[in-house]
């Protein structure tokens, strides 16, 4: 049999397909043997054409795989031997590997133990003089290791000695390879007792990369691997080498003469680094060299002839989106903004970045502009608060210069500041926008790329702008029209469908003149069914969505059933993740604006979106060498007939062997459409309340597996998601109120709530944790005092806010470590412990005063300490906010007032502190907590009336911001409504009635003129000699659309009450105003 199985594998290479056909019959013919094994071994050992002794090890492995526990256990012993021998006597390279390959799969099933030969073979050839079966020793016992590291445990001290020693052997750059690549292998799975000899290896391992990046760029790249996964896996081995490692990286990173690959392998390992260490690498004076190794990087020139990877296009406009050196060097900053204190990073970084944008090179400019683009996302309050005006001069400057590079730069740049910067960049809306729309006139519609960075940044800055859209809507809506109806290029077309969706965004109900022209040209889109069209149909299904939850619900409603079938066609007849998941955008949207549309087809919808959750699809799997005989060794080759036990029936898996698999990919769309379901169903299950609850369980269930989904972004979505799921079923429970939904709804919660705080402590993405305590706070805020009625619930949730709050949880790496950085944080840093901290408010709401007031002296000082000049304005104004609101919340529960009451002398010198402060909104917040300490504590601090007075009208005499002023009249309110005896009314109303109407928080109203209300009744003569004021200031609040209409009702029925009791003084008052307000009295009057 062994000549002919030859003869059979030397016919499978030959080029002809015939042949191979008929040779790839013969050979399932021969695995119906028995002695196929034995021949196979006699082939891999005795044949002489190596192509023929690698297809024998090949199909021997497959072999093993599938049919190991159907070998007799001589069989096994005999192959194991054989195998061993073979690889000895081999003196082939590739047949080698595929021998070491087999091996790997053998030790899967029979651990190194029960094989003591394949261990001696390993301890023999890994030490031997000899540099080639070095080699070759190394070579199988990383593919051993690869495929199984955990059986090696016991091996491990032994391991670490043998790469210690490779490692020195810097002429035999093979076997540094291999053990660099055993070294990757073990890492994950190294114990504390491994710890220290892994740390000894590192610089030995710096020196090994070295000299394998001389002698193979490939393998080292490959081999570079290790730093991440060291990082990844414990990180305390590589911080005493912290910067051995970031000068190396940075060595290869900037050395223009290495290949791409390796150049952004070491970037990526810096930014890895700064991400895990940025404490260490500021606190070793790594900052410094690291910018100033990427600068140069950054403001290269591409060779002459070429471009950079973003400049150049394809067909579509689409620029190239593989990773370049420059590409890394922006993202290291990118990175160290979203991880660094911006004052430190500024300090270093921007004498670097002016110098680049006074340039004349375009490239330096370009370079300069790019660090300014991706430091908005990270470092926005510093941006905004400190340095806006000068960044937005110099983009602006940018956007006409005469090189597109740098224009082109400057447009990304803009995009980034209008998504990162709001609300300050929109202030300068009449700069920018005539420049943008000056753009959108004058573009060569030949080069695309261009044309969709003008989009770009035109879209995320209309985005922001609200009402102040209004002028510009004629030209925008024009152009947007023009495009969808005239040009010939549907990349174009596409930009200005979703365009339109950015305007709507903006616009709102503006937009509606406009809407019948827009839909029209939308359902030609929509209804295509050619592939070339089915970007832009998918971009008109997004803008559809986006027009339903905007354009207003009269406006939309008639279109809602249709929306609903063609989301259902498309589903149906369309195999396009990213088509499918702008459906569940639509059908999420038309939930809010006619749910009762979507109800009869909700089977249908959360089918498909379940499927969505559940599919593998996207995931695919590299092969490393050509799979010829993948197929022949069928599982059903000698199980016809007998019956499978259950061993078999896993043996039998047909999934890929890992020694198969180079790596595997996710494509982008399949994970954009999983978190894009978890959306949907979200917000469905909460705007179709009880017809959603026969698919509340399966689709909790399937949303919940998705909560250690490798892509964070899913992962997200997921916890968001589960809120919604609370939300839905507290809503059905109000809405029905059996007992049968209470149940249900506390069943559900005791599962979300742990399934929270559990994910708070142990995720590592910080992102991921910021979505997972916003989700926490809207259920609190939702739920409220259910979301406590488990006991323990109040605890898990206190701790777990005062864990973020103490930097101790795993996403917050080592934000404790540096005691002497307290004061000084990313700004991302930040934005978790205020996400954090505003859970505080929403938890003292829910449950009574004295339950709370436990964890709420912990949880207090950790809030206070943020209020010193030292921090931040957004800590300062965060920590007072988050005090005050604490105190409001105290008003409305049980026992609040003794808690408030115990807590005043702690908390009034914090907020006469921050009346005193350089910033408005921190004043403003300190004004707001002295007046909600007044409320929620009422006679507990009447002794402390006079100075609380004393204060605030030192602070009314020279008080200019205007939201300060209206906080203050507020607060004088809420003195008054807890105390009026306390306060010398004839002193303090007519200064405050002289405030009024309030200027900008519209919120207040409802405060001031309750008060107003209130001493009418107790103090008539005092407000019948202020009528004439608080007229006047009555009918700017009277059909002010920012006024809620309860505030309305009550003030209309106060002017009511004027003009019945005292007529004489109230149609004095009417008649000195301007005819317009009169006339929104006189109606005010009239409908009650």
């Amino acid at each position: 049999m062994t000549e002919e199985l030859e003869q059979i594998l030397s016919q499978l290479s030959q080029p002809d397909n015939n042949v191979i056909q008929q040779a790839t019959a013969k050979l399932k013919q021969a695995f119906q043997d028995p002695a196929i094994i034995p021949a196979l071994c006699a082939v891999m050992r005795g044949s002489l054409n190596p192509q023929i002794r690698q297809s024998a090890a090949v199909m021997l492995r497959m072999r093993v795989k599938k049919h190991w526990r159907k070998i007799s256990p001589s069989d096994r012993e005999s192959l194991k031997a054989e195998v061993l021998q073979a690889f000895m006597q081999e003196t082939e390279h590739t047949v080698q590997h595929s021998l070491s390959q087999l091996c790997a799969v053998m030790v899967k099933h029979e651990t190194p133990d029960r094989w003591p030969a394949l261990l001696q073979l390993l301890n023999q050839s890994t030490k031997s003089s000899n540099p080639h079966d070095r080699q070759v020793g190394l070579l199988l016992l990383n593919k051993v290791i690869e495929s199984n590291p955990e059986p090696f445990k016991p091996h491990y001290n032994q391991l670490l000695q043998l790469f210690s020693s490779v490692l020195q052997d810097h002429n035999n750059p093979t076997a540094l390879y291999y053990s660099i690549l055993s070294l990757t292998a073990i890492t994950a799975s190294t114990g504390s007792e491994e710890l220290n000899q892994m740390r000894s290896i590192i610089p030995s391992l710096i020196v090994a990369l070295k000299h394998l990046i001389k002698a193979n760029e490939d393998q080292a790249s490959e081999a570079m691997e290790v730093l991440n996964e060291l990082m990844e896996s414990e990180v305390s081995i590589i911080v005493p080498y912290v910067a051995n490692i970031v000068l190396f990286c940075l060595e290869v990173g900037c050395d223009a003469t290495l290949s791409d690959s390796l150049r952004v392998k070491a970037l990526s390992c810096i930014s890895f680094l700064i991400k895990l260490k940025s404490k260490t690498v500021l606190k070793q004076k790594l900052l410094n060299p690291i910018l100033q190794g990427i600068f140069p990087v950054l403001v290269a020139a591409p060779p002459p002839g070429q471009q950079d990877l973003e400049d150049e296009e394809d067909d579509d406009g689409d620029g190239t989106e593989n990773d370049s050196p420059k590409h890394c060097a922006a993202q290291i900053i990118d990175t160290m903004a979203l991880h660094m204190p911006p004052e430190k990073l500024f300090q270093q970084l921007m004498p670097l970045a002016k110098a680049c944008l006074t340039s004349e090179n375009p490239y330096q400019k370009k370079g300069g502009i790019m660090c300014l683009a991706v430091l908005a996302e990270g470092c926005a309050d510093h941006i905004r608060t400190k340095m806006l005006p000068t960044v937005l001069q110099t983009v602006c400057q940018s956007l006409s210069d005469s090189n597109q590079v740098v224009r082109s730069a400057a447009l990304f740049a803009l995009g980034q500041f209008s998504e990162h910067l709001q609300p300050e960049v929109s202030k300068y809306c009449t700069d920018l926008m005539p420049l943008l729309l000056g753009y959108l006139s004058s573009l060569n519609q030949a080069k695309i790329g261009h044309i969709t960075k003008v989009f770009y940044a035109l879209e995320n800055f209309m985005e922001n702008l609200g009402a102040d859209i209004e002028p510009y809507l004629p030209t925008l809506m024009e152009t947007m029209l023009l495009s969808l109806n005239n040009s010939e290029n549907l990349k174009i077309k596409e930009l200005a469908v979703s365009a339109i969706g950015a305007i709507a965004n903006a616009a709102k109900e503006l937009l509606e003149p406009y809407f019948p022209p827009v839909i029209e040209s939308l359902k030609g889109f929509l209804t295509t069914t050619t592939e070339e069209m089915r970007s832009l149909q998918t971009q008109s299904l997004d803008t559809l969505s986006v027009l339903a939850r905007t354009i207003g619900k009269d406006v939309f409603s008639p279109l809602a059933a249709e929306c609903v079938q063609l989301g259902l066609n498309l589903t149906d007849t369309i195999d396009d993740p990213d088509l499918r998941r702008c459906t569940y955008s639509l059908f999420s949207a038309v939930s809010i604006v006619s749910p009762d549309c979507l109800t009869p087809h909700l089977t249908d919808i959360t089918t498909v979106m379940l499927l969505a959750l559940k599919s593998n699809d996207g995931i695919t799997a590299h092969l490393e060498e050509d799979k010829t005989f993948v197929l022949v060794d069928d599982d059903d080759d000698d199980d016809s007939g007998e019956q499978k036990d259950e061993d078999d029936i896993l043996e039998d898996e047909t999934e890929i062997d890992v020694h198969d698999v180079a790596g595997f990919s996710v494509e982008n769309a399949y994970i954009d459409e999983k978190e894009d379901a978890c959306e949907a169903l979200g917000e469905i299950a909460f705007s179709t309340g009880v017809a959603f609850q026969p698919f509340l369980e399966s689709s909790f269930e399937q949303v919940y597996e998705m909560r250690d989904f490798p892509h964070d972004d899913v992962r997200k979505a997921a916890f968001g998601a589960m809120g919604q799921f609370c939300r839905a079923q507290h809503r059905v429970w109000k809405e029905n109120p059996s007992e049968a939904n209470h149940q249900a709804l506390l069943k559900l919660l005791d599962a979300v709530l742990a399934c929270f705080v559990e994910s708070v402590r142990k995720e590592h993405e910080r992102l991921v944790v910021m979505g997972i305590l916003e989700a926490m706070n809207n259920v609190i805020k939702s739920c409220k005092e259910q979301a406590f009625k488990n006991p323990s619930h109040l605890k898990e949730v206190s701790c777990v806010i005062r864990d973020v709050l103490k930097k101790k949880i795993v996403c917050q790496g080592d934000s404790g470590d540096e005691a002497d950085d307290e004061d000084q944080q990313a700004e991302y840093d930040s934005m978790l412990l205020e996400i954090a901290g505003e859970g505080i408010p929403l938890v003292t709401s829910s449950v009574p005063g004295d339950s709370f007031a436990p964890f709420l002296n912990d949880l207090l000082p950790l809030i206070m300490s943020k209020t010193k000049s030292s921090c931040t304005v957004a800590e300062r104004s965060f920590s007072v906010g988050t005090i005050g609101e604490i105190l409001h919340a105290l008003v409305g529960v049980l026992g609040g007032r003794g808690v408030a009451g115990r807590l005043s002398n702690r908390l009034l010198p914090v907020f006469v502190a921050g009346m005193r402060d350089s910033d408005p909104e921190v004043r403003n917040n300190s004004v707001f907590g002295m007046g909600c300490l007044a409320e929620a504590a009422g006679p507990l601090v009447v002794s402390d009336y006079p100075m609380m007075l004393s204060v605030f009208s030192n602070l009314l005499t020279k008080e200019t911001d205007l939201l300060v002023i209206d906080n203050l009249c507020a607060a004088l309110c809420r003195m008054i409504m807890s105390n009026v005896g306390a306060v010398p009314l004839e002193q303090v109303v007519p200064a405050l009635v002289a405030c009024l109407p309030l200027k900008k928080d519209m919120e207040e109203n409802k405060t001031v003129f309750s008060c107003l209300a209130m001493l009418y009744t107790n103090s008539p003569d005092l407000i019948v000699k202020l009528m004439k004021p608080i007229v006047a200031a009555s009918s700017h609040v009277l059909g002010n659309k920012d006024v809620d209409q309860e505030t309305q009702n009550s003030l209309s029925m106060l002017m009511t009450q004027f003009a019945q009791q005292q007529p004489a003084h109230f149609q004095a008052a009417v008649t000195s105003l301007p005819a317009e307000q009169q006339a929104k009295l006189s109606v005010a009057i009239s409908t009650l």
